[in-house]
């Protein structure tokens, strides 16, 4: 598994169209603070052809600490959740089939 950070991110960006590093990484850091923006302000974010980012809310509900079995009461809390547009699961799904033959 490879973890894609925000610095390689601005490494594509700045080898793919050109923009020095510096430039690269401001872009990279404006598109986050707008997405976090956005969602801390309680709007779905939607990004044609990737997928979308809304926000649920969870009710609390006792857990369980897994080593020693006690049960920990988990708040209630605000999560983030994605769902993928179907042009980013129809290129995953061809990836998918590509890889296997």
């Amino acid at each position: 598994m490879e973890t894609i950070t925000k610095s390689k991110i601005a490494e594509g960006l700045f080898l793919s169209l050109g923009l020095n590093k510096r430039e690269s990484s401001e872009f990279v850091d404006l598109l986050f603070d707008e997405m976090k923006l956005h969602l801390s302000q309680g709007t779905q974010l939607k990004i044609s052809a990737f997928g979308n980012f809304d926000l649920r809310n969870k009710a609390s509900r006792p857990g369980r600490n897994p080593k020693t079995g006690e049960v920990i009461p988990v708040t209630a809390r605000r999560v983030v959740t994605f769902k993928a547009g179907n042009k980013l699961r129809g290129s995953v799904d061809a990836y998918g089939r590509n890889s296997n033959e």
